[in-house]
């Protein structure tokens, strides 16, 4: 065990370590820490839950802790995937930095920009930010990068999954070269090498732990069930919390659709439990989390956005009511629990759907879990067709499937078994109605159509005579109308003619050439 005074902190930062009740540094701490007061490039990897947090925001106390930050000029980055992550960046800055004078700010999404801006104007020291709020207020001017002495990236292999990876390139092409790096990831697919590769500088690696591996505090459970049907499903979870000693859990979904759906659930059987994805306003998901980290919220549901967001020191169980499309999901989900050397249960539900998923899985944490069997009667619960199922698209299709039973009954007796030719012939004849085709009968006694009416034109009016020749009712009608729509053009804008005067210069006579 490696204690912090022995790792070149400051007096001030150790003061401030101590008053959090921590006295001896994890092995990712321990490694890191001096190879980044000394200002080299840092490439960590460890799973979640080891203190890769602290591992670089200790260094960063004490290497800004001399200097002064300047309006829009912030001397340090730390870039985290997700608002829940960088929340708890900020929070661990707050206490590590309580005895100095630095200054930070927190730009995430879903909050006001003017007080981001207004504290950006009074000049930060450190920004914590998620990468498409930064690059959203440089864009818009509000800051310039030019003078990043330290830039740190956490959980690299999830802004990978997010699709955040151009976001981060841009970034580091902004700051200064001759910056400080410290990199974070639980994994290291080829597309984080090439990162770091590309913007690293000599890295010192450091591997605190075999990447994906899941600790041994947690208690691992498998349990099968037979349907892959949703109600089925959420009856073996309500089982399962029912089962189990639940002090707080999480219970993860993989779409966002279904975290709602799962949290409705708990909440009718009785339970105190509520969703949290990223599609929920800011103001919402933060006062989930306080509530369930105040203890005021017993279970909550969630997406991936919290499997890698929450440092909860003392979650009982996490629950995998979907198996993770990604193994790696699967060890940042279950480290949700037995952190800090605290023991954790994880449990699984499989269903036949989820084999491939489930291999994938246990091939990565190289761990048999122990399989469970719920006391619970599957054939008795029936598949819940899909509210959409057996319907077309458009507003009225629903009605069909009732139409359908209705025929479906009618057709069952006697007398509509008899009547069934009368209606065929009847439903044929109106198709071919709409289809503008007359039926046969028709055919046969249909009326010869009336003559149409000859229309005889009205003479042309001499074209030398220099006034019109008395003309019919029907033209003066005609002519009338012809004045109403002068009259009208002008309010309209329309072009107004010459009338009935001609000038002069148009009846002069025109020789025509041969």
């Amino acid at each position: 065990m490696t204690e912090f005074t022995t790792l070149g902190l400051s007096p001030t930062t150790l003061q401030a370590v101590a008053e959090t009740g921590y006295t001896t540094a994890t092995p990712i701490q321990a490694s890191a820490i001096p190879v980044a007061l000394a200002g080299r490039d840092v490439l960590g990897i460890a799973q979640t839950g080891t203190g890769k947090t602290a591992a670089f925001t200790l260094p960063l106390v004490d290497r800004l802790s001399t200097g002064r930050a300047r309006a829009r000029m912030p001397r340090a980055i730390v870039l985290a995937p997700t608002r829940e992550l960088a929340d708890q960046v900020a929070e661990s800055f707050a206490k590590y930095a309580k005895g100095t004078k630095l200054s930070w700010v927190l730009l995430i999404g879903g909050v006001s920009m003017g007080d981001q801006v207004a504290a950006l104007n009074k000049g930060v020291d450190v920004l914590i930010a998620t990468p498409g709020r930064l690059l959203d207020l440089f864009e818009r001017g509000k800051m310039l990068l030019t003078g990043v002495e330290i830039m740190v990236v956490d959980e690299a292999d999830r802004m990978l999954d997010m699709g955040f990876i151009p976001d981060i390139e841009r970034i580091f092409k902004l700051t200064p070269p001759r910056r400080q790096t410290l990199f974070f990831s639980a994994t290291m697919p080829p597309e984080i090498t090439r990162l770091t590769t590309a913007f690293l500088k000599d890295p010192t690696r450091i591997e605190a732990s075999r990447p994906a591996m899941t600790a041994d505090t947690i208690t691992q459970y498998l349990v099968r069930i037979p349907s892959s049907d949703p109600k089925a499903k959420r009856t073996a979870l309500r089982a399962l919390v029912e089962r189990a000693d639940v002090k707080n859990g999480i219970v993860f979904c993989n779409r966002k659709s279904e975290v709602d759906i799962v949290a409705k659930s708990l909440k009718v059987h009785g339970f105190d439990a509520a969703p949290i994805h990223g599609d929920l306003d800011q103001a919402q998901r933060m006062k989930t989390l306080a509530d369930f980290r105040a203890g005021d919220l017993k279970i909550l549901v969630a997406s991936d956005v919290a499997a890698r967001g929450l440092d909860i020191p003392d979650v009982s169980h996490v629950f995998n009511y979907d198996v993770s499309h990604h193994a790696d999901d699967y060890v940042h989900r279950i480290g949700r629990t037995g952190r800090a050397g605290r023991l954790g249960q994880a449990f699984m539900i499989v269903t036949p759907a989820d084999d491939k998923s489930l291999d994938k899985v246990l091939k990565l944490i190289k761990k048999e879990p122990e399989e469970l069997s719920l006391d619970i009667d599957f054939s008795a619960i029936k598949d819940a067709p899909r509210r959409d199922e057996g319907r077309g698209q458009g507003r009225g299709h629903g009605r069909g499937d009732r139409s359908e039973r209705g025929r479906a009954r009618r057709e069952e007796t006697p007398e509509a078994v008899a009547a069934a030719p009368a209606e065929a012939e009847a439903s044929s004849t109106r198709s071919r109605a709409r289809r503008g085709r007359k039926p046969e009968a028709e055919a046969e006694t249909q009326v010869a159509p009336a003559p149409e009416p000859v229309l005889v034109e009205a003479p042309a009016e001499p074209r030398a005579e220099p006034r019109t020749p008395p003309r019919s009712e029907p033209q003066l009608r005609q002519s009338d109308r012809r004045g109403e729509r002068r009259a009208s053009e002008p309010e309209r804008g329309g072009v107004r003619g010459f009338g009935d005067d001609i000038p002069a210069f148009l009846r002069r006579p025109v020789s025509i050439p041969a």
